[in-house]
């Protein structure tokens, strides 16, 4: 039914605008007495077997939604009876910003794909506290943390803190996202001196915490071997907690969508099934090059429960969806989840 009647409806209008509207109608559906839990009956799978223990927290599958979805924490709570094992807010940054000018979010439909520029859009960092106050406390949340464009370089560090500090009582985990192309000095992001010490300060504000939270970077698709083989010798050196690969891609190569269409849509991050491969490449040779030294969450182009499963038998441990949900449905997480406990027996 999704793919038949609601996605070519959905996909009639504007995606930032249909994104909206279908959060309204998630938000209001789940107030009608009955529907919340016909959504539990239909798309959860409820197994021990499904659970994964990391970084000292339990994930009663390893489904997740993607950071970008759900950016300020508004519709966690709904989502989680979708059967994910966990939801990823953000990216947040310290101030409330607009992003880049609209219209920022493309269709490739051929390619099954999305292309987005959106760059941070979100209500800031205090108005996600005020929404994750609210959490029913079914479902693990991450907090994905970035800067604000228009913060100088200097103060790229002050700027994860200050989320760092004001989301550490309300979420489970922490992702440093500093590999998003839609994003301004993007090169210093992803120097390595650099994200020494920003690890190293965010990890010090950890430690004022009686309890610690896990911290996770989030990488691009488009690294070369020399730049993962330094992702590596970081995590070693900071031991942080894992790594989310990976993020969307700058690279056009091999895709349906006509040269000129891609023109007209300029800029941006490309996601969906075109960046499948690359990102199970990019697992691969963390895991195995590391000799599976930490836990990695494997996202990018999984629009099916078998593309899920190259991602763990790549070396992810959980995994995450994004343009896959908008294509395929939500129906998608029950299938991952069922084919993972059948993969395991």
């Amino acid at each position: 039914m999704y793919k038949s009647i609601i996605r070519p409806l959905f996909f009639l209008f504007d995606p930032e605008k249909i994104h909206h509207f279908t959060f309204s109608l998630i938000k209001l559906a789940s107030k009608i007495p009955g529907l919340p839990f016909l959504f539990r009956t239909l798309f959860q799978v409820n197994n021990k077997k499904l659970e994964r223990t990391l970084f000292g927290l339990t994930f009663k599958n390893p489904v997740g939604l993607a950071a970008g979805f759900d950016k300020n924490a508004v519709l966690y709570n709904e989502l989680a009876n979708f059967g994910f094992g966990f939801i990823e807010i953000g990216t947040v940054t310290p101030i409330a910003q607009e992003g880049n000018p609209k219209k920022r979010v493309f269709r490739l439909k051929t390619d099954n794909a999305l292309i987005n520029r959106m760059g941070f859009n979100n209500k800031g960092v205090k108005a996600a506290t005020e929404q994750l106050k609210k959490n029913k406390g079914n479902i693990l949340i991450g907090g994905n943390i970035g800067k604000n464009t228009a913060t100088m370089p200097d103060h790229y560090t002050a700027d994860y803190i200050a989320c760092f500090k004001e989301l550490h009582p309300y979420v489970d985990y922490f992702v440093l996202n500093v590999s998003c192309p839609n994003v301004s000095s993007h090169a210093k992001l992803n120097d390595k001196a650099y994200l020494l010490e920003l690890i190293s300060e965010v990890q010090k504000e950890n430690k004022k915490f009686n309890k610690q939270k896990p911290i996770l970077l989030k990488i691009a698709p488009d690294l070369n071997t020399v730049q993962l083989d330094e992702i590596i010798e970081l995590v070693a050196e900071t031991n942080i907690e894992g790594v989310i690969a990976s993020n969307t891609s700058t690279n056009r190569e091999g895709l349906i969508a006509s040269k000129e269409n891609l023109e007209l849509i300029g800029n941006g991050g490309l996601s969906g099934k075109p960046i499948k491969n690359r990102s199970t490449a990019v697992i691969k040779y963390l895991a195995e090059t590391s000799g599976k030294a930490f836990p990695i969450i494997g996202v990018g182009g999984i629009h099916s429960a078998e593309d899920a499963l190259e991602k763990i038998n790549a070396g992810a441990d959980l995994i995450q969806i994004y343009t896959g949900f908008i294509y395929e449905g939500p129906a998608l997480v029950k299938k991952i989840n069922k084919a993972i406990l059948r993969n395991q027996n």
